[in-house]
């Protein structure tokens, strides 16, 4: 039996499905499906994690890899006879869903909290990290190098170093605009670190521009977030940005 009911933004009718029918439907329209009853956003940047049932990355792997098939035909590519991309479309699926865009797919790693026993107050500094992403206009690479900087208080949650490339990676491996990139990384440190200042930093080489339209090899993006103690206190945000190593622009 279907239901039907309005949905809450746009005000069109919404049909929900039995059990039956979604397991009819592709892995894309049963995930997409979830979002849409659920009145939830599922841009490019976005994490939809939790409406992916399990085995059901697998299916949208093949049928990603069924969709390039289709645009490397359109392409006018014959991988029937050209070895060289006979299972191009195989590769790139697998790309997609499990390596660059994995971001969007998996959940948040596990990431151990410690409590600040020593009650430490003073710049911490973790960088560079290397960071992986995605032009989402282009599905170009972007990569760059990311530095985080935090004043924590007696009440901030300490993590461990890879946690916070662990962090970085979760929140790059998406197609986005490296702006957004950089403010929602900042969102989930903040969250989860509760520090007193927030600075972070990040050198991006965009292969959209280098690869592509003007062709430019030299540039490269740079751009911050600066949160708390940071933005209101411009000694320390100094002391931050003159303590970055090995930026292209110290």
């Amino acid at each position: 039996m279907k239901i039907t009911a309005r949905a809450p933004h746009n005000g069109a009718a919404r049909i929900f499905r039995t059990e039956e029918e979604l397991a009819e439907m592709s892995a894309s329209e049963r995930i997409r499906y979830r979002l849409v009853t659920a009145d939830r956003r599922f841009h490019a940047n976005d994490n939809i994690a939790e409406f992916v049932r399990e085995g059901e990355l697998e299916e949208l792997k093949a049928e990603v890899q069924d969709k390039m098939h289709e645009v490397l035909r359109a392409l006018v590519i014959d991988t029937d006879s050209d070895h060289n991309t006979n299972e191009t479309a195989k590769r790139v699926a697998k790309m997609y869903v499990e390596e660059v865009f994995r971001g969007r797919y998996r959940p948040m790693p596990s990431v151990t909290e410690f409590p600040n026993a020593e009650r430490l107050n003073e710049l911490l500094i973790v960088g560079p990290i290397t960071v992986r992403s995605a032009c989402s206009h282009h599905l170009c690479p972007i990569v760059g190098r990311v530095w985080i900087g935090l004043l924590p208080n007696e009440h901030s949650n300490l993590i461990g170093l890879s946690k916070y490339a662990r962090i970085c990676d979760w929140i790059m491996s998406r197609p986005q605009i490296q702006e957004e990139a950089v403010t929602m990384l900042a969102n989930e440190l903040q969250e989860r670190v509760k520090p007193d200042g927030l600075g972070i930093v990040m050198e991006a080489d965009h292969f959209c521009m280098h690869w592509r339209g003007v062709k430019d090899t030299q540039s490269a993006m740079v751009n911050s977030v600066m949160r708390g103690a940071f933005l209101k206190d411009p000694n320390l945000r100094r002391e931050f940005l003159s303590l970055l190593p090995n930026r292209k622009g110290s």
